[in-house]
C-alpha cells in the first residue's frame, strides 16, 4: 500500500447474498460503480483479508477492505467559462446550472462541461469522484436546468455523499408530464441501463432501487405541472418513472418522444402547441436542501424558473382557465 492511500472498512452486516460489487456501490455512493469494479479487479478489495472477485456474494459478518489510491492527476482543461453561483463558500458552491451543459467530461464532451469551468474557477475541486468528476455530488443531464452541488474537498464531498446515501439531501424539481396523474403518487420500481439502448434506461427487474414522490401542483388542458422528490438518484429517474407510467415529460425526445400525440380528442391542438412552445424537456431542479457538513447549518436554494420554460408555463395556464393543485 502505498502511503498516500486511503483505507475504507465495512462490515457486512445487512443483505446478506448480494454482489460484492452491487453491495459496496450501495454503501459507497462517493465511488462510481465502475471505480468500485476497477478496485475490485485491480485486487484492492480483500474480504477477511483475502482479495475478492466482484460476483462474490456477501456473507454475514464479513469484513470487507478497500484500498483506494489518490486520484490520477486530472487532465481536464480548466476553461472561463460563465458560472451561476447561487452559494460559495470554503468547502462547497451551489450552481445553477442551464440547460444545455454537459457536467462533466465525456465522450463528444471533452471541453465546454460544468467541469471545465468549475476548474477555472475553483483551481482545485474533489478528486472521489474520479478523474472525469471532479468534485461533483450528484449530476443533472444536459437538458435539465437547476441547482447542482459540488464539493471543494474530499471531506466535505465524502459527508455529501453519505448525507445524499442516508437521503437527508432534499432535491425538488418541476416537470411538465404528458396527460394528468389520477392521484398524487410514488413511483418506485428499479432502474437499470436498458437491454437493447445503452444510452437509456429503463425499469429493470434487478435493476438499482429507485423512488420518486410526484405531487401535482397544475392541471392544465392536456398536461399536469409537477413537483418530483427524489428518494433516490439513478440516471434519468424522473424522466424514466413518469414515462413508466404512462406521462412522459413533455419535451423528453428519448422517453417520450410520440409528445402530444398520446393526447386525442379536443385537447389535441393544445398539446400540440404546448409542444411547439417547449423548447427541451420540460423538467428543471428548483430546490436544493441539506446541513452544511462543516458548519451544521441548514441550507436551502431555489431556482426560479429558466427564461426558456417560463414562456410556456404562463401560455398554459392562461389557456387552460387559470390553474388548480
Amino acid at each position: 500500500m502505498a502511503p498516500d492511500d486511503a483505507v475504507r472498512r465495512l462490515l457486512v452486516e445487512d443483505d446478506a447474498g448480494a454482489r460484492l460489487d452491487s453491495w459496496l456501490a450501495a454503501r459507497l455512493p462517493d465511488l462510481s460503480r465502475s471505480r468500485i469494479v476497477q478496485l475490485l479487479e485491480q485486487g484492492r478489495v480483500t474480504v477477511n483479508g483475502t482479495p475478492a472477485r466482484k460476483s462474490r456474494r456477501t456473507v454475514a459478518g464479513d469484513r470487507v477492505e478497500l484500498t483506494v489510491p489518490p486520484p490520477e492527476p486530472s487532465h481536464i482543461e480548466a476553461e472561463d467559462l460563465a458560472l451561476s453561483i447561487v452559494h460559495e463558500d470554503a468547502d462547497l458552491l451551489v450552481i445553477d446550472k442551464p440547460a444545455g451543459v454537459v457536467v462533466h467530461p465525456a465522450p463528444g464532451h471533452r471541453t465546454g462541461t460544468l467541469v471545465n469551468a468549475l476548474l477555472h474557477h475553483v483551481g482545485d475541486l474533489s478528486g472521489i469522484g474520479g478523474v472525469l468528476r471532479p468534485g461533483i455530488v450528484h449530476r443533472l443531464d444536459k437538458d435539465t436546468s437547476g441547482l447542482l452541488l459540488v464539493a471543494k474537498n474530499d471531506e466535505t464531498h465524502r459527508a455529501l455523499a453519505d448525507a445524499l446515501r442516508r437521503r437527508e439531501i432534499k432535491r425538488i424539481y418541476w416537470a411538465v408530464a404528458w396527460g394528468h396523474l389520477a392521484e398524487d403518487r410514488a413511483v418506485d420500481a428499479p432502474i437499470a441501463r436498458s437491454a437493447t439502448s445503452r444510452q437509456r434506461m429503463a425499469i429493470v427487474e434487478g435493476g438499482r432501487r429507485a423512488l420518486t414522490r410526484f405531487k401535482r401542483l397544475e392541471r392544465w388542458v392536456a398536461a399536469d405541472l409537477l413537483r418530483a422528490e427524489l428518494e433516490t438518484g439513478r440516471t434519468h429517474q424522473i424522466r424514466v418513472h413518469l414515462a413508466h407510467i404512462g406521462h412522459p415529460v413533455v419535451g423528453d425526445a428519448v422517453y417520450g418522444p410520440t409528445g402530444a400525440m398520446r393526447i386525442s380528442g379536443a385537447g389535441l391542438p393544445w398539446a400540440r402547441e404546448l409542444e411547439r412552445r417547449v423548447p427541451r424537456q420540460f423538467l428543471h431542479a428548483a430546490e436544493l436542501s441539506f446541513t452544511h457538513p462543516r458548519t451544521g447549518e441548514s441550507m436551502r436554494f431555489r431556482s426560479p424558473l429558466p427564461p426558456d420554460l417560463a414562456p410556456a408555463l404562463e401560455w398554459a395556464r392562461q389557456t387552460s382557465g387559470g390553474s388548480d393543485a
